[in-house]
């Protein structure tokens, strides 16, 4: 039987391309314990793979709940990147997986997107910019959300890591052929990172981690800026205004809406962040630029909680925000 004495808890989840992080939270008390796998869940023709995730999950949720002496589970939030377009899956069986498991009567899935935003702002308009290998901009009047970028290293993430990691090699490479645009000191960087550059392409194209190859690059390209190299800094000015265009079109135009920026990417520094300032408070007057609150898995468990108070007023459209139907199972192995 379940030790109804026990605390009754919140269960909030962050699934992302570098792996897993699950925490049990309190309403009245934040995060009690947490732990993280570095193993991402995988995808396949379905989409997002429950099972797998559910794989993942049950064991590090069963050392949580030994750890913190939580017993019952009141609401569940898993945020997962990839949820709007590789999701359906996931949507049709991962609540009915946690109510069965864990015994919980409420659960919300989110786009990573929408737990960055909500650990950023909180339940309140605005946008935000969510920076690493890849880069999205979602924003909310409260009523919808709009999304811009998102698309990949291939066809966009304008501004991202990969992004800035390939303009960097771009123009190495540019210095090595002695054409125009490139930088000697940002081709003697990427020798000394990739080898002689007559090898990148092999190196590179066969890689099925070709983002990641190319985002590991960006931290060259902020070094080289810190040193004032030009061509560097340009790249960096360039992927500031790809970043403010996706927050303008995200961005409510009306009201007093603020704008938090969310990702490892910023962690750059002043080449990145002064030209973004400047760029937002061209494109983006009306709105405040304030620090982000937290990380993704903070906004996670922020909206269990308010889930679990039947007070999640953030907009629910099925795709970014599902909201599953309210269970009623006890978990497995109680009568």
């Amino acid at each position: 039987m379940t030790d109804r004495g026990a605390p009754a808890g919140l269960l909030a989840v962050d699934s992302g391309g570098s792996g897993l992080r699950a925490a049990l939270a309190a309403v009245d008390r934040g995060v009690l314990v947490q732990r993280a796998s570095t193993v991402p869940v995988r995808t396949g023709a379905r989409g997002i793979d429950p099972g797998h995730l559910m794989e993942q999950l049950v064991p590090m949720v069963r050392a949580l709940t030994a750890e913190s002496g939580v017993r019952e589970l009141g609401a569940a939030v898993v945020g997962a990147a990839g949820l709007s377009t590789l999701g359906d899956a996931l949507r049709a069986e991962l609540p009915d997986a946690l109510t069965r498991e864990f015994g919980v009567a409420k659960v919300a899935l989110a786009a990573d997107a929408v737990t960055a935003y909500v650990g950023a702002l909180g339940p309140s308009p605005g946008a935000v910019i969510a920076a690493g290998t890849g880069l999205i901009a979602i924003g909310t009047d409260l009523t919808g959300w709009r999304r811009a970028d998102g698309w990949g290293h291939l066809l966009g993430d304008c501004g991202g890591g990969a992004w800035i990691g390939r303009a960097g090699l771009e123009a190495a490479l540019r210095a090595h052929d002695g054409r125009p645009g490139g930088s000697a000191r940002l081709r003697a960087r990427a020798e000394a990172e990739f080898g002689p550059l007559l090898t990148l392409p092999g190196r590179l194209y066969p890689r099925a981690d070709r983002a990641a190859v190319l985002a590991s690059f960006a931290p060259g390209v902020a070094d080289c800026a810190h040193l004032g190299d030009p061509v560097a800094l340009d790249i960096l000015g360039a992927a500031a205004r790809q970043m403010a265009e996706s927050a303008a079109a995200v961005c409510p135009v009306s009201g007093e809406p603020r704008i938090a920026l969310t990702g490892g990417l910023f962690r750059m520094g002043e080449p990145l962040l002064r030209p973004l300032e400047i760029e937002l408070a061209q494109k983006l007057p009306h709105a405040q630029q304030v620090p982000a609150e937290g990380d993704p898995l903070h906004g996670s468990v922020r909206m269990a909680a308010d889930l679990a108070t039947d007070a999640l007023t953030l907009p629910s459209d099925g795709t970014m925000l599902y909201v599953a139907p309210k269970k009623g199972i006890s978990p497995a192995g109680d009568e």
